[in-house]
C-alpha cells in the first residue's frame, strides 16, 4: 500500500522539525555499532561466505573456564587487546559462538552488545560482526548523558538552575584556610616525594567518624574520580551492575565505557526499593551496586536504618561491590547510614568534601577492605601517585578550624532553608515535591520537552530528567531543579514559573529515546 503525502504537508513536517529543534536522522539499523544482528544465518547468506571467519577467530573461545556472559565478553576483549584478534577480522556467529561453547544464543548475545558498545566489535548487517578499529585510532564519540545535562551554552537566562553545584558565598573562606595552613609549617610539604600518601593526621580524624571500621583509606581527586577508579578496577566487559533509577548522569556514562551493564533500582524517599535489587541480584547477578546513601542525586532521598537492614540483607550472599558515594558529606542534614556498617567486607564508601569546603579542592576520601583499595592505590601510583599533601593539609585545616566548620553548618542550614521556601511555595501552586535532603528537588512535570521551553521562554534553565532516568520508559517525566543560589525574591516568582511548565503540554507528538 502506498500513501502520497500532499506537498504542503510536507513542507508543515519541516517547519515543526524544525521549530522544536529536533533533527531528521535516517540511519539503517545496521550502521549502528551497538545493533548486532538478530537471526543470524550462515548458509543461505551469500554475504557471509565473502567474509568467513579468520582461522584465529574461528577457534577464539574453545578453551574458555568462564561461560557466562561476562566472561565470553572478558575473553574476547583480552583477544583484541593482545592483538590475537586485529581490526578488521569476522568474529564466527552468536549461534555458531553458542555452539561451541554449549551455551544459549541469548547467553553469547549479550556477551557481543556489551563490546559492541564499547567500539570493540561492529556489526555490519549481513555481512557479520567484526573486530573493530583499535582505541587509539577511533574517533570517540561522547555516550552524551553528562554533556545533555550541561550543554554548551551563553547563559543568556535570567536564571540557572541546572547546575546542582552549591552556592560559592557559603563555602568557608579558603584564604584564611591557607594563612593559618602556612602559619602551621606545612610549606614542607611539597618538597617530598616520597611518604604517606594519606596524612597520618587526616587519616586519624577520618576513621574516628568514619561509618564504619575501614581498613584503608585512600585520598582521590574527587568522588568521581574514586568511583571511576573503583570500577575500573573490579568491573569486566558484560558485568551487571545496580545503580539507582534516576542515578547521577555520569555513573551511567562510566558504565557505558567500560562495557558494563546498568540494573536500574528505583528510588523512593528511603532509598533503592528492596524488591528491586532483589530482582537485580536475582535475575541479572549484579556484580555491583553504586548508590548515595543521602541526599540522593537527583531526587534528594535518603537510607534510613529499616532500608539499610533490608539492603544488606538481600546482598548478604551475593559478593557484589557496594560503592556509597557521600557527596553531600558536610551539608546534608540527614544522618548517614551506610551498608558498610552490615557488610563491611564488601562496602567502600566515598565521602566528597566539594560541595562542603570547594570542588577545586579535588579532595575525596574512599574508605574500605583493603582488598577492593589497594588494587586501586597500586594502579594510581602507575599514574598521578597521590593526591597533593597539601590540598589534604589544607582540608585537614578547615576540618580543625572553628570558622570554616561554622561555615560550613551555616551553608547546611540555609540550603535547608531555601529548598523548604521553594517547595512551600510549589505546594501553593498545586505541585507536590517529594520532601528530601541536600540541594536539588526532582519536580514532575507533564511532558520534560514540553517544561523545558516553557522555562526557558521565562528566562529560567533547568535540568532535564532524560539523562537521570536509566529505564527507558520511566514511570513519569520530571526536571531536576537546584535550590542552592536561590534568593528569597527569586523563590515566589520561581515557583509560579515552574508550577506553569510542570502543567505544558507538548505541541508535537514526542517519541521518546
Amino acid at each position: 500500500m502506498f500513501v502520497i503525502l500532499h506537498p504542503e504537508l510536507i513542507q508543515l513536517c519541516y517547519k515543526i522539525t524544525e521549530t522544536v529543534s529536533l533533527p531528521l536522522r535516517f540511519e539503517p539499523p545496521e550502521s549502528h555499532p551497538s545493533r548486532l544482528p538478530q537471526n543470524e544465518t550462515v548458509t543461505s547468506d551469500p554475504a557471509t561466505t565473502e567474509h568467513p571467519p579468520t582461522a584465529a577467530a574461528s577457534g577464539l573461545l574453545a578453551d574458555l573456564d568462564d561461560r557466562t556472559p561476562a566472561g565470553i565478553a572478558a575473553a574476547v576483549g583480552h583477544r583484541i587487546r593482545s592483538g590475537a584478534l586485529e581490526p578488521g577480522d569476522r568474529l564466527p556467529t552468536v549461534r555458531e559462538v553458542a555452539r561451541q561453547l554449549r551455551v544459549s544464543p541469548a547467553t553469547v548475545s549479550q556477551a557481543w552488545r556489551a563490546l559492541a558498545a564499547t567500539g570493540a566489535i561492529v556489526a555490519r548487517g549481513r555481512a557479520g560482526t567484526f573486530v573493530g578499529e583499535p582505541v587509539a585510532m577511533r574517533v570517540a564519540t561522547p555516550v552524551g548523558r553528562y554533556q545533555r545535562l550541561h550543554p554548551p551554552t551563553d547563559s543568556a537566562f535570567r536564571i540557572d538552575i541546572s547546575r546542582g553545584t552549591p552556592d560559592p558565598r557559603l563555602l568557608p573562606d579558603l584564604g584564611a584556610a591557607l594563612h593559618l595552613m602556612l602559619g602551621a609549617g606545612a610549606s614542607d610539604l611539597a618538597a617530598h616525594y616520597l611518604g604517606e600518601a594519606v596524612l597520618p593526621e587526616l587519616a586519624a580524624r577520618l576513621r574516628a567518624e568514619w561509618p564504619f571500621r575501614p581498613q584503608t583509606l585512600a585520598v582521590l581527586d574527587g568522588a568521581l574520580d574514586a568511583v571511576d577508579r573503583l570500577l575500573t578496577a573490579h568491573l569486566r566487559l558484560g558485568d551487571a551492575v545496580a545503580v539507582e533509577d534516576p542515578c547521577f548522569p555520569p555513573f551511567l556514562d562510566l558504565l557505558s565505557r567500560l562495557g558494563a551493564r546498568p540494573v536500574p533500582v528505583r528510588v523512593d524517599e528511603s532509598g533503592p526499593r528492596p524488591a528491586d535489587l532483589a530482582v537485580a541480584v536475582a535475575e541479572h547477578g549484579v556484580t555491583a551496586v553504586i548508590l548515595q546513601p543521602r541526599a540522593q542525586n537527583p531526587t534528594g532521598a535518603s537510607l534510613t536504618a529499616r532500608r539499610v537492614r533490608e539492603l544488606a540483607d538481600i546482598l548478604a550472599d551475593s559478593g557484589a561491590l557496594i560503592v556509597e558515594d557521600d557527596h553531600c558529606a558536610g551539608i546534608a542534614t540527614a544522618p548517614l547510614r551506610s551498608l558498610g556498617s552490615r557488610l563491611p567486607a564488601r562496602t567502600v564508601h566515598i565521602r566528597s568534601y566539594s560541595k562542603s569546603h570547594g570542588a577545586d579542592l579535588r579532595v575525596a576520601v574512599a574508605g574500605g577492605p583493603a582488598a577492593l583499595l589497594d588494587p586501586v592505590i597500586d594502579r594510581r601510583m602507575l599514574g598521578p601517585g597521590w593526591t597533593s599533601r597539601l590540598l589534604q593539609r589544607l582540608l585537614l585545616t578547615m576540618l580543625q578550624d572553628p570558622a570554616a566548620c561554622a561555615a560550613v553548618d551555616a551553608a547546611r542550614t540555609e540550603y535547608r532553608r531555601r529548598a523548604s521556601a521553594l517547595r512551600r511555595a510549589l505546594a501553593k501552586g498545586g505541585v507536590r515535591v517529594a520532601r528530601g535532603d541536600g540541594i536539588n528537588l526532582w519536580l514532575p512535570v507533564a511532558d520534560e520537552n514540553a517544561a523545558m521551553i516553557s522555562l526557558a521562554a521565562a528566562g529560567i534553565k533547568a535540568a532535564p530528567g532524560g539523562p537521570f532516568e536509566v529505564r527507558e520508559d520511566p514511570d513519569s517525566d520530571h526536571l531536576r531543579i537546584t535550590a542552592a543560589e536561590l534568593g528569597d525574591h527569586d523563590i515566589d516568582w520561581l515557583a509560579s514559573e515552574l508550577a506553569a511548565a510542570s502543567l505544558a503540554r507538548p505541541t508535537y507528538r514526542r517519541i521518546r529515546r
